[in-house]
């Protein structure tokens, strides 16, 4: 009998993502990191196991979706809009600095001008796996640290999210705009002008509807887990419907939900599911790298790493320093989100997939994000306290 492709693919994945990550875990190394190597070794470029990567690229998508829900879950306006505007300075010179940067580099390696502009706005953001993932949990909720941490990365997601709603509505516009000169900004202005009606919806559905069918049947969890699945996708769905993205529609449907004391619960349950297609995403970014492509990139990815190791942590103590922080947190701080996002990632892998960048600039942003991985936590795991550190004073829970 012949294996079914698909069920031997997860397999695997998830059979190789369990050997791989506990090689990960004694390295102290992220494990995102080991899941992005194992698609390489078994995508095309090496091994070959994998046949079809565009299927399983486009099954992990789903995930991307639950971790802009999960992220809107655990965005309660009230208690976050003091630390957004307390740091929103900090987050928008430092973003202009390293855009500006980021596109300096594209430019001097001949990268077309809006490559160059995309390469700079994925050199803006900071890892929230990484920056969160690696901050005991005492200190993420607790502590200044975190507080200004994730005020610094919710900022910077919001930004990255207006990127790929923008890179998504290019995309969709410029078929019908072939044959005009520049970019199709009425049609943007159009789908943008949509959001504001999408979020009113999902206030409204969330007030008079999910709540009191939470609140009804709030002691059957598998109700409450399939309802959730149901306005996550559903969102989805719609701004799809009206011309956003996906991603878009799953972020909103988070927010909406977010003021509710359910949220907690929710974001714990669907914890599991989000990893299982995170996984499958991470894996499948790998199984697309054509190593041959990343040799010729390898040296500006070098640059543009060190940009991100060496320059990021520096004008975040500086700025940190400015607005009257300690020196000693302001290096934490600038040390823990000194790498490239996940974010980057997708925002890579999207603008390859609409053609709006080349292969060769997507797998540059793809090279330089992966370096800054594997160094950054590296480092943060060696210096700050980690659940995984090496030494045992500087392991925290």
């Amino acid at each position: 009998m012949q294996n079914d492709p698909l069920v031997f693919t997860i397999f695997l994945i998830f059979t190789g993502a369990a050997v791989a990550a506990t090689v990960a875990l004694y390295a102290r190394q992220a494990l995102l990191v080991s899941y992005i190597l194992l698609g390489v070794l078994f995508g095309p470029s090496v091994f070959g196991l994998v046949n079809d990567p565009v299927l399983i690229k486009q099954i992990s998508h789903v995930g991307i979706m639950f971790l802009l829900f999960l992220l809107g879950l655990s965005l309660p306006l009230a208690k976050l809009i003091p630390l957004i505007q307390e740091t929103t300075l900090i987050t928008g010179l430092s973003s202009l600095l390293f855009a500006i940067a980021g596109a300096a580099v594209g430019w001097a390696f001949g990268f077309e001008l809006i490559e160059c502009l995309i390469i700079g706005a994925t050199l803006t953001f900071s890892s929230t796996i990484i920056g969160l993932k690696l901050l005991p949990t005492t200190v993420l909720h607790h502590r200044r640290t975190g507080e200004l941490i994730i005020s610094v990365l919710l900022i910077q997601d919001i930004i990255a999210i207006i990127i790929l709603l923008l890179l998504e509505t290019m995309a969709q516009t410029t078929g019908l705009s072939a044959n005009q000169n520049g970019l199709p900004w009425l049609e943007i202005v159009l789908r943008i002008a949509a959001l504001p009606g999408l979020i009113a919806l999902a206030y409204l559905l969330e007030r008079f509807v999910l709540i009191k069918l939470i609140a009804r049947f709030d002691k059957i969890q598998e109700y409450i887990f399939l309802l959730t699945i149901a306005w996550c996708l559903g969102f989805a769905e719609l701004a799809a419907s009206v011309g956003l993205s996906t991603e878009i529609g799953a972020f909103l449907a988070g927010v909406a939900l977010a003021r509710n004391p359910i949220s907690q619960f929710i974001g714990e349950s669907l914890k599991p599911l989000r990893d299982f297609f995170l996984i499958i995403f991470f894996f499948a970014l790998g199984a697309s790298f054509d190593l041959r492509m990343l040799l010729n990139v390898f040296f500006p990815a070098i640059v543009l790493a060190c940009i991100a190791l060496l320059i990021k942590p520096l004008v975040f103590r500086i700025l940190l320093r400015k607005s009257g922080e300690s020196s000693g947190r302001s290096s934490e701080i600038g040390v823990r989100l000194g790498q490239i996002s996940e974010f980057s990632l997708l925002i890579a892998v999207l603008a390859l997939e609409l053609n709006i960048i080349g292969s060769e600039a997507s797998s540059l942003i793809q090279l330089a994000a992966l370096l800054t991985f594997i160094v950054s936590s590296y480092v943060i795991v060696k210096r700050y306290p980690t659940p995984i550190a090496i030494n045992d004073e500087l392991r925290r829970d």
